[in-house]
């Protein structure tokens, strides 16, 4: 039995044991995929990653734009070179990530790493496999405060470890993506003020240079984080990662607000 399939059954005796159900509709998870993602299956079928067309700086969809979006035409460029995001920080969307950040669905975690491994296939499959993933890194004191970090959980979903095992028929779940990427936590982020209250402006000077390499970097990177408002959290380690020796490095959110 594979390290995947032992850890689905482990999630759904867990389930069995201390019934959670779907983290959005609040359905009993009916198998070992289900309790896996914390999500049924009807749920799981209304977050496809969709491929309308995107911001090629920031990955937010185009209105009647073409290539930029109107925000990224005024700002100064970022220092990745291109942006992915999949899903609005709206409605069902907003529910799914308070419940994997709030609500103690960490399960949620498997999920996004899925949706996640699929913008993989955007790229051609030999420029795919050079790449890390590096997870933005939290703010001092987050983990004491809160007890954990939503990054670099998801991190860990994203290793090799959870995702080599192969889908066993196109009708089931398949799993986050092939081909399997490390994970280099290669930044680290000093004191700084929190950016929630902060506009665009106060958000960019509050993050020069609070963000620093503390190891080797990848030279192709995909830096994550949970939510991209502005950009700058995102740019500063995108910046970091360049003065690291970063040829190439792209930045995927989950959701953008």
């Amino acid at each position: 039995m594979g390290m995947r399939r032992i850890s689905q059954t482990l999630a759904f005796i867990q389930e069995c044991l201390f019934p959670g159900g779907c983290a959005l509709c609040g359905q009993t998870l009916l198998d070992g995929e289900e309790a896996w993602y914390g999500l049924c299956r009807r749920c799981q079928a209304l977050f496809p990653v969709d491929r309308e067309p995107r911001c090629s700086s920031c990955g937010r969809p185009l209105i009647s734009e073409q290539g930029l979006c109107l925000p990224c035409r005024e700002r100064e460029p970022f220092h990745f070179d291109g942006g992915f995001v999949l899903y609005p920080y709206t409605g069902k969307y907003r529910e799914l990530l308070k419940a994997y950040k709030f609500g103690n669905f960490r399960t949620l975690g498997n999920f996004f790493a899925r949706r996640m491994g699929e913008i993989l296939s955007r790229f051609p499959p030999e420029e795919a496999s050079s790449f890390q993933w590096v997870p933005v890194p939290p703010r001092p004191g987050k983990i004491r405060k809160t007890g954990w970090d939503q990054a670099d959980y998801l991190a860990k979903r994203l290793e090799p470890q959870y995702t080599r095992t192969p889908a066993r028929s196109p009708q089931r779940v398949s799993p986050v993506s092939t081909p399997c990427l490390p994970v280099c936590r290669c930044l680290k982020r000093l004191s700084s003020k929190t950016q929630k209250a902060l506009n665009r402006e106060d958000r960019k000077r509050n993050m020069k240079g609070r963000i620093i390499c503390v190891k080797a970097v990848p030279r192709r990177a995909l830096l994550f984080d949970d939510v991209i408002t502005t950009g700058s959290t995102l740019d500063a380690c995108a910046e970091a990662l360049r003065e690291g020796g970063a040829e190439k490095v792209y930045a995927v959110s989950l959701f953008y607000d």
